[in-house]
């Protein structure tokens, strides 16, 4: 079992890891010459200004009052300048927003390190530890900005080397402001500091503004852009497609942008312009990628290499030829782009069997280009214009297509190692649990010789054909590995005859109605993934069936605990995503409940008489203690931060050493078994009562019920032959958890056990969010730990927040395992089928077209089924940790009554 699990656990990455090779491979092409328009720019340098977190409504909208936050802006927008909105892509975060906006790119993802370099870039910064969410004013990170670049130029009236860098030609400075992001996480983009920041940064534009004119002595040769990386939702996070994330303001003026164009009607899918009162100026929207190339042909440097947008010429004040020669300079760089993909795809691929982008032949390249040249000699620049962007839809369109070349191959093999993988593992339970290969004579059990030739001449070809076209490492694995794969399965031929042999005997309805039901759970799990109310709908279900049993009958209390728990938990799907709408309130009337548990639990040890209640005793009350401080910490820490006294150190403090303590926690109670699943319990609600903001604080504590009242309805649907039905849950210890595949077999009863964990699993998941949306993280979760801005550690501890609810349950997992008496072997490789089922769907999900939150949500939806897949390996481990170990402090060890 532990080959297997290893083996499993390894190819498992492999088809998670095959993901970012068929969707998430770099777009960079290298070797193209670099292209830039032969006339004088209009502008010498250029002002860039990026407001991180920024959105478009926010900027342009006017306040109750009918006035304008931003009226430097306004007026820019009104008397000098073209304005719009910047439509950005997912994921909507810092780092994709400004490679898009400086590099006229969509991130390569392949990627996770870039930055400033080389001789001729100069950065100056303030420290990491200046963001922090809980400080009084997130507008110091804006002003410092600001303060630092007067003093910046005031210092190089003084310094005659720094002067004259500052006064050559095709500069660039870039200005970025975080404090509007800062005071949106932490307050919400509708707060007063948020609004307030708009106004503090518009000041500081005007003085920035008048600096500069100042110090080039009005000149008229710089040009401004204003613009965000990424917007931000209502609660306060962005990283996905929602609009108020991906619409971004852009304006910008000044030496070679058009002046302000009144209209008297304008078209746009939206309502915007009526609520902001600006239908009579020219909106002129761009694509975030579309700021690069802009740069580029204001101040005359050669377009990015790897830049994918478009020049937004109508934004242009300049001569028609200037825009022509500027776009005819942007259609070349993007075609050199796409000659370069192709040449390294045609070389890569034997000759018989490369396809070539026939939208874009050799010979209409060369048509195109020339008749756009002519145009351009005739003074025919609108239509120079117009073929130009034609050209540069057509190599986008051919780049896309040889950057997908071989998705249809990689994704096949891929397809092939999934099915082949998930029919082994359901051959190894049946041969594990039934006796079909009786009968058959040892020769036909034997594999064949020619078998296992076969494979390895397949594999041989397999390799050689692609060494010859020069494949990366990586196409090797995803090719080869379903060789080994199928061959483990027609090595079970035996096995397979006899489940044929089986399934024909069952009564065709029986079968047909069982294959249904199978197919009609998988999908409402996989539908989950998109509508959460899909998990009350399936709780409701739930709910019903001890009425299709014995078991409303045999045990009509425990029945009725069912029902009223699975109701009570359907609730939660049907409440807004956590986040949006926190209560603080809530979050302490949990953490009182779960004190009312546990005065309940210490009232029934005060009533026995053993030699573990001074033990037990002393365990739950530090737990109660541990709960109590939670709450405290609760209560001061969001107290603090209204007051923006930032987060107490003591508090803080408390919060690491209650984290740290419910790891040791469980592992000090008996391994009687409600008694370690309660104090797991108590333990994870004290660090989930601190990561949480609102209703979710009650989620574990009712599932956590459920699983409870999950484990006595499952040792009451046992056949009374079962050993342990004798004997009651309560006196069960964890130490009888060993493998006792040889005691039973399986049942059908087995595979709903299976599908009833995985869908306790899906609403642990998505019970109080959709995650598979990054927005759905709230980072004031994590503000009793650390308000500073930390990625990873605050990535962490959100991660551990949903961990919790999954330990929960693969606990309650455990005890179901231990007393129904299943092979916990085999029942978890029933886990991991089904998971592997959504997987392949989610597989055949995934998109490359439609809308960037179509196509990122289809991915992550694939993501997550597979890192689950991948996680239970470590939370089935998590989970006997926690239930058959015990520390064992002074003394010598007691012995448990059962």
């Amino acid at each position: 079992m532990l080959l297997y699990t290893i083996l499993g656990l390894l190819i498992h990455l492999v088809f998670f890891a095959s993901i970012f090779d068929i969707y998430f491979t770099s777009p960079l092409v290298h070797g193209m010459t670099p292209q830039f328009t032969p006339l004088p720019p209009p502008a010498k340098r250029l002002v860039l200004f990026v407001a991180d977190g920024l959105r478009a409504d926010k900027l342009y909208e006017l306040d109750e009052n009918g006035n304008t936050r931003a009226p430097f802006i306004r007026n820019i927008i009104m008397h000098e300048g073209s304005w719009g909105i910047s439509h950005t892509r997912v994921p909507t975060e810092s780092r994709p927003g400004h490679v898009a906006l400086i590099a006229g790119f969509y991130e390569d993802v392949s990627a996770v390190a870039k930055g400033a370099s080389g001789n001729h870039v100069f950065a100056y910064n303030y420290e990491a530890y200046s963001e922090d969410f809980g400080a009084q004013d997130a507008t110091k990170l804006d002003t410092w900005v600001f303060d630092n670049v007067k003093e910046f130029f005031h210092a190089a009236r003084n310094n005659q080397s720094l002067f004259s860098k500052l006064n050559e030609d095709k500069i660039v400075f870039f200005l970025h402001l975080l404090g509007i992001d800062t005071n949106g996480h932490a307050h919400r983009p509708s707060s007063r500091e948020y609004l307030n920041n708009i106004k503090i940064v518009d000041e500081g534009l005007k003085e920035i503004v008048s600096t500069l004119k100042d110090f080039y002595g009005n000149d008229g040769k710089t040009a401004f852009i204003f613009t965000a990386d990424h917007g931000m939702t209502d609660w306060g996070s962005h990283g996905a497609g929602h609009p108020l994330e991906t619409c971004t303001p852009f304006v910008t003026w000044g030496a070679g942008i058009k002046y302000p164009q009144k209209v008297l009607a304008q078209k746009f899918d939206d309502t915007y312009l009526q609520e902001w009162k600006l239908e009579n100026w020219k909106r002129q929207d761009v694509n975030q990628a579309d700021v690069a190339p802009l740069m580029a042909a204001l101040i005359g440097v050669p377009f990015p290499l790897n830049s994918v947008g478009t020049l937004p010429v109508d934004i242009l004040n300049s001569t028609d030829l200037f825009k022509a020669e500027s776009m005819f300079t942007n259609a070349v760089q993007i075609l050199e782009q796409f000659k370069v993909k192709m040449a390294q795809k045609k070389e890569a691929t034997l000759p018989f069997l490369f396809t070539p982008f026939n939208s874009l032949s050799d010979s209409k390249q060369i048509n195109i280009l020339r008749k756009a040249r002519s145009y351009i000699k005739q003074k025919k620049y609108d239509e120079a214009v117009s073929l130009c962007k034609e050209l540069i839809n057509l190599a986008l369109k051919g780049l896309s297509y040889y950057h997908t070349y071989d998705r249809f191959f990689l994704a096949f093999n891929v397809v092939l190692g999934f099915v082949g993988w998930t029919s082994y593992a359901s051959l190894l339970i049946i041969k594990s649990h039934c006796n079909l290969t009786r009968g058959v004579s040892k020769e036909v059990k034997k594999p064949s010789h020619l078998l296992s030739c076969s494979f390895i001449a397949v594999g041989v070809l397999l390799a050689l054909f692609l060494l010859i076209q020069a494949c990366p490492w990586t196409y090797y694995i995803y090719c080869l590995l379903p060789l080994p794969v199928w061959y483990a399965v027609l090595r079970e031929f035996p096995v397979i005859q006899g489940l044929v042999t089986l399934l024909l005997t069952f009564p065709p309805s029986h079968f047909v109605g069982y294959l249904l039901l199978f197919i009609l759970g998988v999908e409402v799990l996989v539908l989950s993934f998109f509508y959460r109310y899909m998990l009350t709908a399936g709780l409701i279900a739930f709910a019903g069936w001890p009425f299709i049993t014995p078991l409303w009958t045999r045990a009509k209390s425990t029945s009725l605990s069912w029902i009223f728990f699975c109701l009570l938990l359907a609730v939660f799907p049907l409440m807004p995503v956590v986040g949006r709408k926190p209560n603080i309130f809530l979050v302490v009337g949990a953490g009182l409940l779960v004190l009312l548990l546990s005065l309940f639990v210490v009232t029934s040890v005060l009533k026995r008489k053993d030699s573990l209640v001074s033990e037990e005793l002393v365990l739950h009350l530090l737990q109660m203690l541990s709960t109590v401080l939670s709450i405290c910490v609760v209560y001061g820490t969001h107290n603090s931060l209204l007051k923006k006294q930032g987060l107490p150190l003591i508090n803080q403090v408390v919060s690491w050493i209650i984290l740290a303590s419910s790891f040791v926690m469980p592992l000090l109670s008996p391994l009687i078994l409600f008694d370690r699943l309660f104090s797991i319990l108590v333990s994870s609600m004290s660090t989930y009562l601190l990561l949480s903001t609102g209703y979710e604080a009650l989620f574990p504590l009712v599932l956590s019920c459920l699983m409870f009242v999950w484990i006595h309805m499952e040792q009451e649907t046992l056949p009374q032959s079962v050993v342990f039905c004798k004997q009651k849950v309560s006196s069960i210890q964890f130490t009888y958890n060993t493998d006792i595949t040889q005691f039973r077999d399986l049942y059908l009863d087995d595979i709903r056990r299976a599908f009833f964990l995985v869908f306790f699993l899906m609403t642990a998941f998505f019970g109080t969010g959709n995650i598979a949306s990054i927005n759905s993280f709230d980072l004031a979760s994590v503000y009793c730990f650390l308000t500073v801005f930390s990625p990873y550690m605050m990535g962490a501890l959100m991660m551990w927040k949903i961990l919790i609810p999954f330990a929960l349950v693969m606990c309650a997992f455990e005890a179901v395992q231990l007393t129904t008496q299943l092979s916990s072997k085999s029942l978890f490789l029933m886990v991991i089928n089904i998971s592997d089922i959504m997987a392949l769907h989610f597989f055949f999900l995934i998109k490359d077209y439609g809308s960037w939150l179509d196509i990122g949500t289809s991915i992550s939806h694939y993501v997550i089924v597979m890192s689950m897949t991948i996680f239970l390996v470590f939370l089935n481990g998590l989970a006997q940790m926690l239930t058959t170990k015990k520390l064992k402090l002074c003394g010598r060890p007691k012995s448990h009554l059962t």
